[in-house]
């Protein structure tokens, strides 16, 4: 069996060739990189989401092609080299787990969690929440918030007091839309969101993951709903909504695990 880094060398020497002889690669800058890396991003979650191994094995190769790109582009460039971004991840990993390089004691993953944000603060972080990308999907960022501030004790206790909040938020919202003020209702929509995604945490539930999942299930029987507008001789267009909730019940009814 080959080992790893044969592979990996393999990939280096293959990227290095390409750069020199390939006109489309020789062109290629960490900015035209940057919108191709998010998309492969996204199709790895995607392969995730459905637990596809086998697309999550050819996106892993793609994101670390593109890591490797990445690097190339910088050595060029005099900034760093494959091996300063290996080694930096290495002396990373090495110093924010001193439970298993040093002498500190942990008892679960929740201490683990709250030593590495004071490493951080330590290392020159100004912020707990110095990491969490401005890019990042809303509802992602928001996990990540939430997390980050767990992380120094600024959490509810249960999730009985969470749902509480999502309930006093929900309450506020109506208020708003009785009020008919469209920027608070948009506010308060927002922490109703926040909230939820709180709520999600303490259920354990990935909130991003699950909406994506009901994302594919409604487009799923939306265009299941399509085809049996299509059976019917008709188009959507043409049915009442009291046609169209018909199929979408059965649709639904088909679906329900017997």
């Amino acid at each position: 069996m080959k080992k790893v880094s044969e592979s990996f060398e393999r990939l280096v020497e293959i990227m290095d060739e390409l750069r020199e002889k390939c006109p489309w690669d020789r062109k290629q800058t960490i900015q035209t990189l940057r919108s191709m890396t998010i998309e492969e991003m996204y199709e790895l979650a995607d392969a995730i989401t459905n637990e596809d191994w086998q697309n999550i094995k050819e996106e892993l190769g793609d994101l670390l092609l593109h890591i490797t790109f990445y690097a190339k582009i910088a050595t060029e460039q005099q900034q760093f080299t494959l091996e300063d971004v290996i080694e930096g991840i290495c002396k990373k990993l090495i110093v924010r787990h001193p439970h298993i390089y040093g002498d500190v004691k942990v008892n679960d993953e929740e201490d683990v969690k709250r030593n590495w944000e004071a490493i951080k603060i330590k290392e020159g972080k100004k912020s707990v929440m110095t990491g969490v990308p401005v890019a990042l999907p809303a509802v992602v960022k928001a996990t990540r918030i939430q997390e980050k501030a767990k992380q120094v004790g600024f959490e509810w206790h249960n999730k009985e007091d969470v749902w509480k909040k999502v309930e006093e938020e929900m309450d506020e919202l109506k208020e708003a839309i009785a009020d008919g003020d469209e920027k608070h209702t948009e506010e308060e929509f927002g922490d109703v969101l926040f909230s939820l995604i709180n709520y999600a945490r303490f259920l354990q539930v990935d909130a991003e993951a699950a909406l994506e999942k009901v994302n594919k299930k409604f487009l799923h029987r939306f265009n299941k709903m399509e085809q049996g507008a299509a059976e019917q001789g008709k188009q959507l267009t043409d049915m009442t909504l009291e046609e169209m909730d018909a199929i979408w019940n059965r649709i639904k009814h088909e679906n329900q695990p017997h």
